[in-house]
């Protein structure tokens, strides 16, 4: 009888047979995960890089192409006059009254490309930087467009270009993320999906450094002695893992216990990379620390460069918390506002690409300046007359950014918009060509990029984009 329930015991039942099995699955999809992992990332490059590494200054809320880098001489000479033809509907569109830049423009470098006097230190790197002029999006009204520039899609839920970037190349650092959002008191409209992972894994994802003490949410050790926080941080590994072991692979479980182990790592590496007590009066300065109205972006500026020499491969700036001030989206008071934020960045911008020059880092450094659209040259009038509360509607059809380092042509500007800047009539580009050109420079092909989603091979451009090789050094 013994012998009959010894031998019973051995048996498997269909649902523990299918179970073990299952784990088996999980533990080989675990070992490719840790294999690429790593390797440091999803793939090895798909051919030799220029960068290693993105900054983006994302300018939330569209600045005025024709107040910046596009200066449009026509506007000035018929301010105030009718268009002369029909404009697209945007977001308000309630004026066809021209409206001249406020602000004088000159030609700098031996490129002698012209640039607004809002910007006058960035304005002296202008040899080092690409303008494009010819930008052109899908979405004139904000939330729809910063998950596009980010996503390259309009609707929430796709993973971003810095997450893309993460899962391709992964972190060049063993104790920072590859994708870092720095903030100082604004998150753009669309949240935090902005940066989020979509469809990737979760691990991908931004993680978010706030201005202030704590940087970031939850960092802070449970326990004070370090032996006891490894081995709570260990024990709960282990529990993970074996829930793991027993239902095989669970992306949301090898997010969590990718993110505790980075946690772990980060508690000692982000007190070092946050102390600017090593860096010298002179860098300082040269981010605009001493002044408190450059400040806030200067500090960003100077982790961003602290952070790319560290490995991590994307870090997106945002545009700091102003009183009164709604970002760059200057339906209003345009004038006033474009000087303050322009005042705000120009200086820590122009440090980072000196600073970034000096070091030997900005040829391996792709600097990207913009928006998530520009503006019209169309007024609006608040206030029902044309006064100094003017201020420009939302343009998705035309638009300036520039890039900077990362393998780009300096000193070059391509593409243009027409007379009146309102529309690209020469080398458009669109975001996702601007997306597939990112990721070419860091050794990617946007075609070859994908992750197995809903069926088929999803990519950062769709079904989308084609590098544009003109900017390219």
């Amino acid at each position: 009888m013994s012998g009959k329930l010894s031998h019973r015991r051995g048996l498997l039942s269909r649902r523990e047979m299918l179970c073990r099995a299952a784990n088996g699955f999980g533990g080989l999809a675990l070992l490719h995960a840790m294999a690429r992992e790593s390797q440091g990332g999803v793939l090895q490059p798909h051919y030799t890089a220029k960068a290693k590494a993105v900054i983006f200054l994302f300018m939330d809320g569209g600045p005025s192409q024709m107040d910046t880098f596009d200066p449009k001489p026509r506007l000035i000479e018929e301010n105030g006059q009718k268009i002369p033809f029909q404009t697209p509907t945007t977001v308000f569109n309630i004026s066809d009254k021209i409206y001249g830049s406020p602000f004088a423009f000159k030609r700098y470098g031996q490129s002698g490309t012209p640039v607004s006097e809002l910007f006058p230190e960035v304005a002296a790197c202008i040899d080092d930087i690409c303008v494009i002029r010819s930008m052109v999006a899908d979405h004139s009204e904000h939330t729809a467009a910063n998950y596009f520039i980010h996503s390259g899609s309009g609707f929430q839920g796709r993973p971003s270009m810095g997450a893309w970037i993460n899962y391709g190349l992964g972190s060049a650092s063993e104790n920072l993320p590859g994708f870092i959002v720095l903030e100082s008191g604004l998150i753009p409209p669309g949240g935090m999906d902005c940066f989020g992972a979509g469809f990737l894994p979760a691990s991908f994802q931004g993680t978010l450094f706030r201005k202030g003490e704590h940087p970031i949410a939850d960092l802070e050790p449970i326990e004070k002695d370090k032996t006891a926080q490894r081995d709570k941080l260990a024990l709960l590994s282990k529990l993970n893992k074996g829930v793991l072991d027993r239902f095989g692979q669970v992306s949301e479980i090898e997010a969590t216990i990718s993110n505790y182990e980075m946690a772990y790592r980060m508690q000692t590496a982000v007190p070092d990379l946050l102390d600017l007590s090593g860096e010298t009066e002179t860098t300082k300065k040269l981010y605009g620390l001493d002044d408190p109205l450059t400040e806030d972006f200067g500090r960003e500026c100077l982790l961003a460069r602290r952070m790319v020499e560290r490995g991590v491969r994307f870090v997106e700036l945002l545009t700091p918390a102003r009183k009164g001030l709604d970002r760059w989206d200057q339906h209003s008071a345009l004038q006033e506002g474009h000087k303050l934020n322009a005042k705000s960045t120009d200086k820590p911008i122009a440090g980072l690409l000196r600073d970034l020059k000096s070091r030997g880092l900005l040829n391996e450094t792709l600097v990207v300046w913009g928006g998530e659209f520009g503006r019209t040259p169309c007024a609006q009038f608040p206030d029902g007359g044309y006064v100094n509360v003017i201020g420009r509607d939302h343009n998705p059809f035309g638009f300036t950014m520039w890039m900077a380092g990362g393998g780009v042509k300096p000193g070059y500007v391509h593409g243009a918009t027409d007379e009146y800047g309102y529309f690209a009539i020469e080398n458009k580009v669109h975001m996702h060509d601007l997306h597939a050109t990112m990721l070419h420079l860091l050794g990617m092909d946007h075609k070859r990029l994908t992750y197995r989603y809903s069926g088929r091979d999803m990519r950062l451009t769709d079904v989308h984009g084609n590098v544009v090789r003109e900017i390219l050094a």
